[in-house]
């Protein structure tokens, strides 16, 4: 049965990826953008297309079956969700407002997470049996090897880059990697919606089970996949220009090549971690890829307070998600939401 509830909280769901999609749009354009390759408009446009492009391409979405596991089905509720998702677009938005590049992944299964905390405890139960150790520990743990491995990937492919176009002449090869860039942006674009968009198929998914109206263990209805592609796609076409210059500039200077060494790091990392059904930042993969190109030149190329600043955001985006998810959770509760 469809209630009010149930309404508010697939639209809430979303919304929250729509937000993603304005939030990361960052992560797949700005290098483009910095490096003029294509102007603000045509870089959304291009990068919302291929974020759609993944739904015809991803049939099984094993991320978003992690992401359905995060909290123990005992404990997920209606309020559960709708807390989890209040807390996760009320840092999504903070965050975008502040331009910092912090995570929607980690912020969803933060807020998600608090609030089952929460109500395992209303349950009079023990809180941390609400929720999956082993996939919440996977999660924290690739908020460190997200970025290494695309750091490292991106040192590599640089200096296999700067190897073979050693005897090229710069304004040639600047003018190909241009056009490469095209190629490795979409591919970026293409892995951010393989991974991200399948965030909140997981948490729509959870919510036909918690509101009854699919069993667990039921296939995910078709509709899930379409409309959260379509949200993410929309989002990106909406951008994010303040984070866009802190990816794009702020970090170290991108020049095309490098762009394309950055972004082509970042879709590997992004595709290798989808394959396991691991639900990494995309924020935190081609910011540490961006960081790697910066390396090949010296290390003082990186601008390492900024990039300092950005590693704080994604260690507290988790905790405070759980925390302002679980004070939203009481607050559902004091009001007495159907």
């Amino acid at each position: 049965m469809v209630t009010t509830l149930l309404v508010i909280v697939v639209a809430l769901a979303l919304i929250f990826d729509y937000t993603n999609g304005f939030h990361d749009a960052a992560n797949s354009i700005a290098t483009i953008v910095s490096t003029k390759v294509l102007t603000p408009f045509q870089a959304v446009l291009w990068a919302a297309a291929f974020n759609f492009l993944a739904y015809f391409v991803v049939k099984d979405h094993k991320v978003a079956n992690t992401v359905s596991k995060i909290v123990n089905e005992h404990f997920v509720t209606m309020h559960v969700i709708l807390a989890g998702l209040i807390a996760a677009i009320t840092w999504n938005l903070t965050t975008w407002w502040f331009g910092i590049p912090s995570s929607s992944s980690h912020t969803l299964i933060g807020g998600f997470a608090g609030a089952g905390i929460t109500n395992a405890l209303y349950m009079g139960a023990n809180g941390i049996s609400a929720i999956n150790i082993k996939l919440i520990l996977t999660t924290i743990a690739y908020i460190v090897l997200a970025p290494v491995i695309g750091l490292v990937i991106a040192y590599i492919v640089t200096i296999i880059i700067l190897h073979i176009c050693k005897r090229s002449r710069p304004a040639t090869a600047e003018r190909w990697f241009k056009r490469l860039q095209l190629v490795s942006s979409a591919a970026l674009s293409f892995s951010h919606g393989t991974n991200d968009a399948q965030k909140v198929m997981g948490i729509l998914y959870v919510t036909l089970i918690a509101s009854n109206i699919i069993k667990s263990g039921s296939a995910m209805p078709d509709w899930i996949p379409l409309a959260c592609y379509s949200a993410i796609a929309l989002g990106t076409m909406s951008g994010g220009w303040k984070i866009v210059k802190t990816m794009g500039s702020k970090i170290t200077k991108i020049t095309p090549l490098e762009g394309v060494s950055a972004e082509t790091a970042g879709a590997i990392t992004l595709l290798i971690t989808e394959r396991f059904g691991i639900p990494v930042s995309t924020t935190h993969t081609i910011t540490g890829s961006i960081i790697g190109v910066g390396l090949t030149k010296r290390v003082s190329a990186v601008r390492w307070g900024v990039t300092i600043n950005l590693i704080w955001a994604w260690i507290i985006t988790i905790p405070i998600s759980a925390l302002v998810a679980a004070l939203v959770f009481v607050l559902i509760r004091l009001l007495g939401v159907a």
